[in-house]
């Protein structure tokens, strides 16, 4: 399996602040991959770094062939990097069709008005607010907005899609209905990273994990053996939870 990712000991500074130290990795062609770690550890950071938001402070990043360490963030996004936000912060006043559209316009150069909205009408259909296109933002529900920010994603026509803490907030059942959605597109063959602190998830969902801690990369690798290393118990998933896992085999 080819990668579409690689970053080569990245790193990120932020005054007398090292947010990311020498990490490396490569994120494969399809896969679903899961980065983990407890807060502060480096994990939003690298997103913005790797889609240009906060240029590396030392390394390299390639992805799908070309180096994209110093490119900008509309550069980015027309390459193919897509990102939802931990925080939604939709345009309030603007229709769902039109927060969906605008993020077309933004990411593919040439885009007119007419084909960006008909786009985003079908991706507001794909997340289930196709019934929803005319409301403004602001009206929508913490769930509904969630699934606006993954249809203003999917409107970038991602090849690699960053999911910040898509779950955060939501109840079990629209937990369960974002899982769905996820699924779908890494079977559309979307490359997936994912921010994610419920660990049924994670484990649900991902064929790979790396976990970071304090900026750095302590462990890459299955969810199973990851959730069982001893570096990631001590510095992320505690012992209680280490055990419970161990029990359901």
């Amino acid at each position: 399996m080819s990668e579409i990712l690689r970053l080569d000991r990245v790193s990120r500074h932020f005054s007398g602040l090292q947010a990311l130290r020498d990490v490396t990795f490569g994120v494969n062609r399809g896969e679903v991959l899961g980065l983990i770690g407890p807060n502060g550890a480096g994990k939003t950071t690298l997103v913005n770094t790797v889609c240009a938001v906060t240029p590396a402070s030392a390394g390299s990043i390639t992805f799908d062939g070309a180096d994209i360490t110093r490119i900008k963030t509309y550069q980015a996004a027309r390459r193919g990097l897509s990102r939802t936000f931990q925080i939604v912060q939709p345009f309030a006043e603007f229709s769902a069709l039109d927060n969906v559209a605008a993020a077309a316009l933004f990411s593919q150069a040439g885009e007119s008005l007419k084909s960006a909205r008909e786009a985003a009408m079908a991706h507001l259909a794909f997340v289930g607010l196709a019934a929803q296109a005319a409301q403004p933002a602001a009206t929508l529900t913490l769930a509904m907005r969630k699934r606006l920010e993954l249809a203003k994603a999917l409107a970038m026509k991602p090849k690699l899609l960053f999911l910040d803490e898509v779950n955060a907030g939501l109840n079990s059942a629209e937990v369960e209905r974002a899982t769905g959605l996820i699924h779908q597109l890494a079977a559309s063959g979307i490359t997936i990273v994912m921010i994610e602190h419920l660990m049924k998830v994670v484990l649900n969902v991902c064929t790979r994990i790396v976990v970071l801690h304090n900026g750095a990369l302590i462990a890459d690798g299955p969810p199973r053996d990851v959730i069982n290393n001893a570096a990631v118990v001590e510095a992320y998933l505690g012992q209680q939870y280490a055990q419970r896992s161990a029990a359901r085999g």
